[in-house]
This record gives structure tokens, C-alpha cells and sequence, in this order.
């Protein structure tokens, strides 16, 4: 079997790609869009077709959705799979959604409810996962100086929002900047259900939308895009940005916190900032070695898994993590990782677990265990070409 990788530089492409080789499939790259962010759609589609009219793919792979990519594979009759693994994610309201050819895998459940009826045949669930054999690779090697580097009572690995957030740069009446902000104050006190798009009024949606000249503008799109994006783009984001200075700041009261971001830390006076680690190098190092990893889920992801949670655990690190109303699907809280559903609950637990050493060291095993057995990239890649072959 032969397919046709599209890269654009997303942190899951190397374990994916890996995957689908290890499965014994030939996979052909196209990068272009890896070292030049400029491509247009239009490019995109030109060079998806000249790959198509030269070769024979029996599908063709992104992560995360591309229009461009759907319609053209819809032409040539040529099977386009990719894996959302973000939220929100604006293109998902193209048109291109409902093309035969498409078959789309979602990594939230509530995500995966809205968009299944577009196209019932063609859309799937399919949580996210990790790659346990590379981080254990590397966590073998650490060193007594490396545990000391990386380690930390508490860390959080991402991004704080702010550089991000279009909702600050908005021109809004008092009114609309108001109710926006209420609402979005009332959300932050709510864990496991968002509530911002189903409370939203026209007029506000109006404004937000009119007050951005970048405002999301497919020309093919259907259904209520204004209101999806108005709710996850601009007051999801800034609900992230809120929530995690709150949290960060909290913490740092009580405890010594480490940040590693590219964001601006200047409203984080006591935390302790590093910048950026790298992906397949620091990052795991730094998962393995903090006492408790932190985890905050941007509220657009509204009841999937995040990323983060499935790499902090195949780094065998303890997790703390907001409640998300998947993770019983597939984890036992208090036995594979923690949960909190309130500022008050995070600093309870990150007290109790940072004086209980034993537990939770045996809560970080267990964890490892438990996505080493059940959810891994091979299991799911597996599960994605079972759903495949029974589409052919």
C-alpha cells in the first residue's frame, strides 16, 4: 500500500508517519507547506493533483482538515483521510465536509456529534494517543543532572493564549463587552459542559463577527458558522488565556511552578519561566521529571482528550489534569491520573500529592501502563485502516 502524507509541521506527523511505515505502508511526503506558510489553498490543490495524476495512492493523509485537499481527492476519486486533533478548527465548516471521498476522524466526542450528520459515512471518532517506545527511548538515557534540570514541583508545558487572542483587539459597545465577559466568567466556573455557543445571542455573534476584518470568511461554508467560531475562536481562546493566568498565578502563591512557553510571561511575576522546550527532546524529559504535570484543556475542546494528557502519561508523569468528561471513558481517576474541577479542588490535590510521594508515584506507573496497553499510535492507526477496509 502506497499513500500520500501531507505535512505542514503538526507535532504528531513524525509518530503517525512512523505508524503507518511500521505497518509496512510506503508513505510519499509533501512538505512544501513545512517551510513556506504562505501556500495558498489554491497551490495546495495544484500540487495534491499533480501528485494524484502521477501516482496510485490508495489514500491520501493530513492531520486536521483541508479543503483543498477534500475537493481535489474528490475529483480524482481518491480516498482523503486526515485526523482532527484541534479545536477549534474553522475549516471543518467548508462545504468540502460533505464530499464522498472524504472519511474524517475526530478526536472529540462532542466535536464528532455536531459534524457526524454532515456526512454520516464519512466521519468517525478517534481519540488521540502516544507514542510510549519513543519517549521511553529517551527517558532511559536521562541522567541524575537531567532529572535536576527538568524537574519541578509543578510544570505546564504551552501556550498562555495571549499572543493568540483576537477578542482583545475587538472594538465592542460596553454592552456587548459585558455580556461577553460575563459569560465567560460564568463558564470558567462550570468544568465538563460549555454552555458560551448555545447562550450567545444573534447580536452579539453580529458584532464579534463585524468587528474583525479577519473574521473566518469561507465562501463555502453551511450551518451556523459565525456562531461556532464567535464561541471557540474568540471567547474560547480568551477563556484559555483567563483561565490559565488565573490557574498559573494560583499555584505560584502556594508552590514552586514552572512555565515552559513561547508566550509572554510578563503577568506571571511568580512563576517560573523557561521559554519554549522542544517537542521530542525537552518535553518528555520535563513530563518524566515534575513531580505533577499540569494540564488545563483549552474550553473549545469541549469533552475530548488533549495531546498533552496522553504524552504525560506515556512519559510515565503524574497528571493533574482539568475534569473532561471522556476521561472516565478511558481512564480510572485516582488511579491512572488526577482530576480537578475547581481552583480550590488544583490546589487541594497539588498540596496532598506533593506530600504523598508514594501515591503518587504509583498513580504515574499505572498511568504509563495503561496507555502502553490500551492507547498507543499503533492501536489507533489500526483501528483507523479496520474502518478504512471496511469502506472499500
Amino acid at each position: 500500500m502506497e499513500i500520500l502524507f501531507y505535512r505542514y509541521n503538526n507535532i504528531c506527523e513524525p509518530d503517525i508517519l512512523q505508524t503507518f511505515q511500521a505497518f509496512g505502508i510506503t508513505v510519499h511526503t509533501e512538505e512544501m507547506e513545512m517551510t513556506d506558510k504562505t501556500i495558498t489553498p489554491r497551490q495546495c490543490a495544484v500540487k495534491i493533483a499533480d501528485w494524484l495524476t502521477e501516482h496510485t495512492f490508495a489514500f491520501v493523509f493530513s492531520i486536521n482538515f483541508f479543503p483543498a485537499i477534500s475537493y481535489t481527492c474528490n475529483r480524482f476519486h481518491v480516498p482523503y483521510v486526515c485526523w482532527s486533533v484541534d479545536s477549534p478548527v474553522p475549516e471543518l465548516f467548508s462545504n468540502a465536509l460533505k464530499n464522498e471521498w472524504n472519511r474524517i476522524f475526530l478526536f472529540d466526542r462532542t466535536q464528532y456529534e455536531f459534524f457526524h450528520p454532515i456526512n454520516p459515512q464519512r466521519i468517525f471518532y478517534l481519540p488521540l494517543a502516544t507514542n510510549t517506545k519513543r519517549w521511553e527511548e529517551l527517558i532511559l538515557t536521562m541522567t541524575e543532572e537531567d532529572h535536576a534540570n527538568y524537574g519541578s514541583d509543578i510544570s505546564f508545558v504551552g501556550s498562555l493564549y495571549t499572543e493568540k487572542c483576537r477578542y482583545d483587539t475587538l472594538n465592542l459597545t460596553p454592552h456587548t463587552r459585558g455580556f461577553a465577559d460575563g459569560l465567560m466568567e460564568a463558564q470558567l466556573k462550570i468544568y465538563g459542559y460549555n454552555f458560551i455557543a448555545e447562550t450567545l445571542t444573534e447580536g452579539v455573534i453580529r458584532e464579534i463577527a463585524d468587528a474583525d476584518p479577519d473574521f473566518y470568511k469561507g465562501a463555502d461554508t453551511y450551518g451556523d458558522t459565525k456562531r461556532y467560531l464567535v464561541a471557540h475562536q474568540y471567547l474560547g481562546v480568551k477563556l484559555a488565556a483567563i483561565e490559565r493566568e488565573r490557574i498559573l498565578n494560583r499555584l505560584a502563591e502556594h508552590f514552586h511552578v514552572t512555565l515552559y512557553t513561547n508566550s509572554d510571561s510578563t503577568p506571571l511575576p511568580n512563576v517560573h519561566c523557561m521559554g519554549p522546550a522542544r517537542t521530542l527532546t525537552e518535553m518528555p524529559r520535563i513530563f518524566h521529571a515534575s513531580k505533577i504535570n499540569l494540564n488545563i484543556t483549552m474550553r473549545p475542546i469541549e469533552s475530548g482528550l488533549s495531546l498533552r494528557i496522553w504524552d504525560v502519561l506515556g512519559c510515565g508523569g503524574f497528571l493533574l489534569t482539568n475534569y473532561q468528561a471522556e476521561i472516565p471513558e478511558y481512564f480510572e481517576i485516582g488511579k491512572d491520573l488526577e482530576t480537578y474541577e475547581s481552583i480550590e479542588e488544583l490546589e487541594q490535590k497539588a498540596a496532598y500529592y506533593l506530600s504523598h510521594e508514594e501515591e503518587r508515584l504509583e498513580i504515574a506507573i499505572h498511568g504509563y501502563e495503561t496507555v502502553a496497553k490500551l492507547h498507543t499510535y499503533e492501536i489507533r492507526i489500526a483501528e483507523m485502516i479496520r474502518i478504512l477496509h471496511s469502506l472499500s
